[in-house]
């Protein structure tokens, strides 16, 4: 097509399409089977805009700013500063509405900052297409279609704008996105429909959002963006509120708990002190004291950074969380299942050789996709005769291909299947072009590869006659297989001989593919079919290897240390898959391994349990067998983690406690079904994933830990006082002041810790195992009454010796400072010691600390903050006593922490 068209005249959308013959809607919109050219492709995106539906916009940051005031807690606060206006205390007003407006400032920062995070990790997973252009295949952004354009589909694609087909084949889609109907729609780009037809109905059309469940598609785009189907209900889908993480809400409902709890001790408090005749001003602020004391108000923010702070951290190490589940899940992975190809492997397939049927071992030089490289016999350059041989089977391998390998300026390009680039390197090597010989024989009809097939094949007119050519498993292609081709003849076929070959190349950790081919018989009106290949001739087979990624061994070996299981799940041949576990550790026995068959059999025999037990190598795996196993694996009580990159690998990415998908390789639907993403394709960054998620749940962990033990420690000091009879030791302010001016630097600060190194060397978690478990529970109670009981020693020796309630308030406040300074040290570490972890590791942290103290001091010395806080500077030495009382937690911790070491070193000494 020539790109001088007059683009303006070119509809942005076609009225019903489906009732239009496929011919008619090409020319409607100035288009052509070969696709656009490129000049044309830009001024259309230029004149129609990108491809793309209206985002929903992220709450701005006055909205973000009042939801902070949306809170239980905060509500009380306003209370008392009302209570405070009634009674004319101006400067607890005063000082109650500034916290509540520094807090809602601070919160409103940290969440519009998270939200900036998250959109930006959203920007690196972006659907991507294959469209035609000028007679080429290119991948591009899908945002980059526009009318007109010419899209190539296959299963596991998300369409990308709606479509008007043009040639299908086998083809299913899902469109319960649009329709809610959850069985898949077949597809048929021949049928013409009337115009009034139902969305449903019309399978000629494909839909953007909709997913490729199985087949091959060529479509014409006909409506992009809003002109979609599903961007004329964009609204409606934007209106829907994402749910919140489960780790969120698990949050929110301790929160609530919490207030229960602050609600039934207030009551308790407030009968003590109506019997005891307190005005009801003074009641109040108590609940309000208590309530400020016991709620940890800082824990939804301190949260949202921390997991905001370990998705940034993934993504920096080629992982992308979709879900904040994962984050908390990967702690508790005890099995990672994985494939083999691009994941374990560079994916960067070469074929180094080629056996034919008189088991001569030819040799392919070269490296990669670049086709620089000789086929050499054993005896050097083939003779006449076994290069017609060869020529032979590289054609079977260029015709039966999808991919494309071709050059581009000074370089080669190459975008499809891996194993298919390889062939077509090879056929390279040899003199045999795809282009080329796909003129000489023209293609008739296909049988593309899906996963469950394990082979495509080609039909093409050969000198007038019906040829199929075949490509796939050796398995697959010897019941299709009569003869087999040597040089001068074909000849009949050695089945058990040729077994033996292949399994001698898959030992040597070769994938070992074949290739035949045949003439065949196929009436008019007959569709070609597996049916079809009878009779056919093993032309030979093919030895590709795939290298090991250089860091999987090392990965494997720390999920290992980790207490974390590692199995193998691929289509490959057995002795392919466990050569390769073999290496790296992941299987030493040959009971480990178990093949597809086998699945089959003990899966109706009801004894597949048994067979997966001890199993770490199953090959020969189709993809509704990867379901079965990840159950299976999961009813032995693993915690698993898969890893997928195929549409039939959905559902089990979706039963497993953690999917990962594949950023490179993987499909929209595997993309979209998964927790995680890989960006790199890589084993290494799953296990580099779990260190993370270990890393940032521990984080959340020590956040909730010193919110909950301050808070504690604070109520412990409030009982002892009234019990005792003694005054309220901190007024409503001073406890604000505490959760600003340390708890409110400190817990975000915590966020922002490094991990300690060990991750990888200790057990998973319980999946069962709740945030506050045994020893959460003794370390809060331990530190909240060290805390407690001190400083209530402290107050009641201040209030013995005749100091005035301020004096003793003051002493009070300020070794509550002090405690929580040196408290934040204990809560960096469950198990090691505060004298082993490098402060600088978290230089956040220490600044942060040292800024509370200095506000502190600060205020004691300004006038106006002094007078509402009721504070005032104090001697030397009462700074080194009361700095030598608040290292008692740092020591009572310490032997806590030592003990608790000694424990899990007894525990685990055999792990």
């Amino acid at each position: 097509m020539d790109s001088s068209v007059t683009t303006p005249n070119i509809p942005n959308s076609i009225s019903s399409p489906h009732a239009a013959e496929s011919e008619l809607v090409l020319v409607a919109l100035k288009s052509s089977l070969h696709g656009l050219t490129h000049s044309e492709a830009a001024a259309r995106l230029e004149l129609y805009g990108r491809n793309t539906l209206p985002q929903a916009r992220p709450p701005g940051i006055a909205t973000v700013f009042f939801r902070q005031f949306a809170s239980p807690l905060i509500y009380v606060l306003v209370a008392a500063a009302l209570l405070s206006l009634m009674i004319k205390d101006w400067s607890d007003a005063g000082f109650i509405s500034a916290v509540l407006f520094i807090n809602a400032l601070i919160g409103s920062i940290q969440e519009h900052s998270a939200q900036r995070a998250a959109t930006a990790l959203q920007e690196l997973v972006r659907t991507r297409c294959r469209v035609l252009r000028e007679g080429d295949s290119y991948e591009i952004n899908a945002e980059e279609l526009v009318p007109g354009d010419i899209v190539l589909l296959e299963s596991g694609d998300k369409v990308p704008a709606d479509l008007r087909l043009l040639v299908s084949h086998d083809l299913e889609v899902d469109e319960s996105l649009l329709t809610g109907e959850s069985l898949p729609v077949a597809k048929d780009g021949n049928t013409v429909l009337g115009e009034d037809i139902g969305l449903g109905d019309r399978v000629n059309m494909l839909f953007t959002g909709t997913l490729v469940g199985r087949g091959r598609a060529r479509g014409v785009v006909v409506s992009t963006a809003l002109n979609t189907v599903l961007g004329s209900i964009a609204a409606d889908v934007l209106s829907k509120q994402p749910p919140k993480a489960p780790l969120q809400v698990r949050m929110d409902r301790f929160t609530h708990r919490v207030a229960i709890l602050v609600g039934i001790a207030a009551l308790t408090m407030l009968g003590v002190a109506v019997t005891r005749g307190t005005p009801f001003a003074e009641m109040f602020l108590l609940v309000v004291a208590l309530a400020v004391s016991v709620i940890p108000e800082g824990l939804p923010v301190a949260l949202t950074v921390a997991l905001a702070i370990g998705m940034r951290r993934m993504a920096r190490r080629n992982v992308i969380v979709r879900r904040l589940l994962a984050v908390e899940s990967l702690g508790s992975c005890t099995l990672i299942a994985t494939d083999k190809t691009g994941t374990l492997t560079v994916n960067q397939l070469t074929a180094r050789c080629i056996l034919f049927s008189n088991f001569d071992l030819w040799e392919i030089s070269g490296e990669g996709v670049v086709p620089e490289g000789q086929i050499l016999t054993p005896r050097g350059a083939p003779s006449a005769e076994e290069k017609v041989l060869l020529d032979r089977l590289c054609q079977a391998a260029a015709l039966t291909n999808e991919g494309f390998l071709g050059r581009i300026d000074s370089g080669w390009s190459h975008h499809g299947d891996a194993v298919d680039v390889a062939f077509l390197v090879m056929a390279h090597k040899a003199g045999v072009v795809k282009a080329e010989i796909t003129n000489t024989f023209p293609e008739i009809d296909t049988i593309p590869y899906e996963s469950e097939r394990l082979f495509s094949a080609s039909l093409n007119e050969v000198n007038g006659r019906k040829c199929a050519f075949v490509k796939g498993a050796l398995e697959r292609l010897l019941p299709m297989c009569k003869t087999m081709a040597t040089p001068g003849q074909n000849v009949i076929m050695d089945r058990a001989l040729i077994e033996q070959q292949a399994h001698k190349l898959a030992s040597g950790g070769y994938k070992v593919l074949a290739l035949a081919d045949g003439e065949i018989q196929l009436r008019q009106s007959e569709v070609f079919s597996e049916e079809h290949l009878l009779g056919l001739t093993l032309i030979g087979l093919v030895g590709i290897i795939d290298p090991l990624r250089m860091e999987v061994k090392a990965a494997v070996t720390a999920c290992r240390q980790a207490g974390i299981e590692v199995a193998m799940i691929t289509g490959d041949h057995p002795t392919t898959a466990f050569a390769i576990a073999w290496e790296l550790g992941m299987a030493e026995r040959a009971e480990q391994l178990v093949s597809g068959p086998e699945l089959s059999l003990a899966l109706e025999s009801g004894t597949i349990d048994q067979l997966t037990r001890d199993a770490r190598v199953f090959a020969r795996v189709g993809p509704h067998q990867k379901l079965d196993i990840v159950q299976s694996l999961q009813r032995h009580g693993h915690f698993v983690a898969v890893s997928g990159d195929g549409a039939n690998d959905a559902p089990a990415l979706r039963a497993a406690q953690v999917g990962v998908a594949m950023g490179m390789s993987g499909t929209d639907v595997a993309r979209e079904t998964a927790d995680l993403i890989i960006t790199d394709d890589n084993f290494a960054s799953i296990v580099a994933g779990v260190e993370e998620g270990r890393v940032a749940y521990a984080n959340v962990r020590k956040v909730i830990f010193l919110l909950i033990s301050t808070g504690a420690a604070e109520l412990v000091l409030f009982t002892l006082a009234l019990l005792t009879g003694l005054p309220l030791p901190l007024m409503a302010v001073h406890l604000l002041w505490l959760n600003l001016v340390t708890n409110g630097i400190q817990d975000v600060a915590l966020a922002f810790e490094p991990g300690e190194g060990d991750e990888l060397r200790h057990p998973p978690r319980s999946p069962r195992e709740p945030i506050f478990n045994r020893l959460m529970i003794e370390r809060v109670v331990l530190s909240a009454l060290v805390i407690g009981i001190v400083a209530f020693l402290v107050f009641q020796w201040f209030v013995a010796r005749g100091f005035s309630l301020d004096e003793a308030r003051n002493g009070t406040l300020l070794l509550m400072v002090l405690f929580e300074n040196v408290h934040v040290l204990n809560c960096r570490s469950e198990l090691r010691s505060v004298f082993r972890h490098n402060l600088l590791h978290n230089p956040i942290l220490v600044i942060g600390t040292v800024v509370a103290q200095l506000v502190h001091i600060g205020a004691m010395y300004t006038p106006w903050v002094s007078d509402v806080l009721h504070i005032q500077p104090v001697t030397p030495q009462h700074w080194l006593v009361l700095l030598g009382l608040a290292l008692s937690v740092l020591m009572v911790m310490e032997l806590h922490k030592a003990v608790r070491r000694w424990w899990y070193n007894n525990e685990y000494n055999n792990y």
